[in-house]
């Protein structure tokens, strides 16, 4: 308490200064808030602050066409490499999986081909090193060991994967049209323009056009001879290659436990190894015992193809992944926003941004639009309390101080702008005017007692800086350990206490400055002069 007395003559003294010059004090901080806007571009932004979410995705690319046991072959020296890098303590579990196959696994997989492959890298829950920092090491082994493998790494968490609107990264260049190999082209070439950007890792083109593939053209005067539709030669193909669980899937229901079983039939692995033994594969109609070959009435051409033809809003697509080095996508965005700009696109394809960035965007405009109602809201509630219009407005003079003291914090912590950081901005604004609501509503009731203007600001900020700093400290104190990422999942919370933190430090110290001198200048010509007729 004595050390407070001292801090109180000092803070006496540092008043009475100020209500000699209230007009330059006034200014002066109002200069410093307009002063840190100047900050504001040189802040990170992103939607949602990064997480470790403890594992992480390898996505992974051979040369087109690849036989599925070379990539399997490719997907063991990404195995050990994980292994080597994360090392038996951290790492809980790798899972691979490979090529696709028909039926409806091939729903779960982001696999189009027998060249495509992701691996799965489970962490333990009390790992050292971070998912992220695993992902650099492994990605550089992976660059420098296997050039000819494209890899594209994701966190694979349920918090990125919500973000992204499903998609696996945050920025998604999307080239649609018509024309697929324009559409697939223009991808490519913007694809090689943004991985040459800083502040990127990956850059991938989802999907691929040519896959070795083979056409079947069926002549359909021949078939219609033999007694067999176009569906039924097909139909004929699937069941032989791959069964019938697809087209005409059949159930056996056992009796006695209820499980359903699905039946099928299909030709022996062996059976058809070469392009000979497919075109000599028996055809049969469903009226008819005797079957033809399938060459007899079809023709196989070996062709390049799409391996998958991506729609959104039922316009063929093909996407551009973009992993960001870090949380920060905000200069990320607008270089790849640039490219695509000064990019000379084809007759009929249009490019789009998807992912984060549109969400990103639309959450900021929210958020602004909210804090503007939120402090319209607050002074017409203080305006109803106080029966005036001005005091409320000097009340709302703590929240600019306070925008600078966020500024100033995330921009010297490191600290992205996200939802969470503009969650603390909406919370500080709420702090600091209860704050400042503590001078104005003691110093109207003084000067109701009639204490002079000046004595009664004077006397209203001694006696009331003791609450003020009381309950400032204690919300500051409090949000330390989440400030300072002390727990797991901490991570998301950091921004916001940082954010409270920043600005309630400096509107504490600006606000028993900012309000009194204010307070003067608003009233001083209403005050009735000691001796006067009309204070007699």
């Amino acid at each position: 308490n004595q050390k407070f007395q001292a801090m109180l003559k000092l803070y006496d003294v540092a008043v009475g200064h100020v209500l000699r010059h209230p007009t330059v004090t006034l200014v002066g901080f109002l200069g410093l808030f307009v002063g840190s806007l100047a900050l504001l571009p040189f802040l990170g932004m992103a939607y949602f602050p990064r997480t470790d979410p403890g594992q992480f995705v390898i996505n992974l690319k051979t040369p087109t066409g690849t036989n599925v046991d070379v990539t399997e072959q490719a997907v063991a020296k990404i195995e050990s490499i994980v292994k080597q890098e994360v090392g038996a303590k951290d790492l809980r579990l790798i899972v691979s999986n490979i090529g696709s196959v028909p039926g409806f696994s091939s729903m779960y997989t982001p696999n189009s081909a027998s060249h495509t492959a992701f691996v799965q890298v489970s962490l333990n829950e009390e790992h050292d090193v971070g998912s992220y920092e695993y992902m650099d090491k492994v990605r550089a082994r992976i660059t420098r060991e296997l050039p000819q493998i494209t890899v594209y790494f994701q966190s694979g968490g349920l918090v990125d994967a919500v973000l992204n609107l499903g998609l696996p990264t945050p920025i998604d260049v999307q080239v649609s049209g018509s024309n697929l190999e324009a559409a697939h082209d223009t991808a490519v070439k913007l694809a090689d323009s943004i991985r040459r950007l800083p502040g990127v890792n990956d850059v991938l083109v989802a999907q691929d056009i040519d896959a070795p593939s083979l056409r079947m053209d069926i002549d359909r005067v021949q078939a219609a001879k033999l007694g067999l539709t176009q569906k039924e030669v097909v139909s004929n193909i699937i069941t032989a290659l791959t069964s019938n669980a697809m087209i005409a899937p059949s159930y056996w229901v056992d009796q006695r436990s209820g499980n359903d079983y699905l039946l099928t039939v299909q030709y022996p692995e062996q059976s058809v190894e070469n392009i000979g033994d497919l075109k000599a594969i028996p055809i049969r109609a469903s009226n008819r015992t005797d079957s033809v070959r399938l060459d007899a009435m079809a023709k196989l051409n070996v062709i390049r193809a799409p391996t998958e033809v991506g729609h959104y809003q039922l316009r063929r697509v093909v996407d551009v992944y973009i992993a960001p080095a870090k949380e920060n996508i905000r200069e990320l965005v607008s270089d790849v926003e640039h490219i695509v700009s000064q990019s000379v696109l084809p007759e009929g394809v249009r490019v789009a941004l998807r992912g984060t960035v549109q969400s990103m965007r639309a959450s900021f405009s929210s958020f602004g639009l909210g804090l503007l109602l939120s402090v319209v809201l607050v002074y017409l509630v203080l305006v109803a309390q106080f029966a005036s219009f001005l005091d409320p407005l000097l009340i709302l003079l703590a929240i600019p101080t306070g925008l600078t003291g966020v500024l100033v914090t995330l921009l010297l912590t490191g600290t992205t702008l996200n939802v969470m950081s503009l969650m603390g901005v909406v919370m500080m604004v709420g702090i600091v005017v209860s704050n400042s609501i503590l001078i104005v509503e003691f110093t109207r009731h003084l000067r109701s007692d009639g204490v002079p203007l000046r004595e009664a600001v004077a006397l209203a900020c001694r006696v009331r800086l003791r609450p003020v700093l009381m309950t400032s400290l204690a919300t500051i104190i409090g949000l330390i350990p989440m400030a300072a990422k002390l727990g797991t999942g901490s991570e998301a919370y950091a921004p916001l206490a940082r954010a409270i933190i920043g600005g309630l430090s400096i509107s504490v110290i600006t606000t028993v400055f900012i309000i009194p001198a204010a307070y003067l200048l608003a009233h001083r010509r209403r005050e009735v002069p000691v001796g006067s007729p009309e204070s007699a």
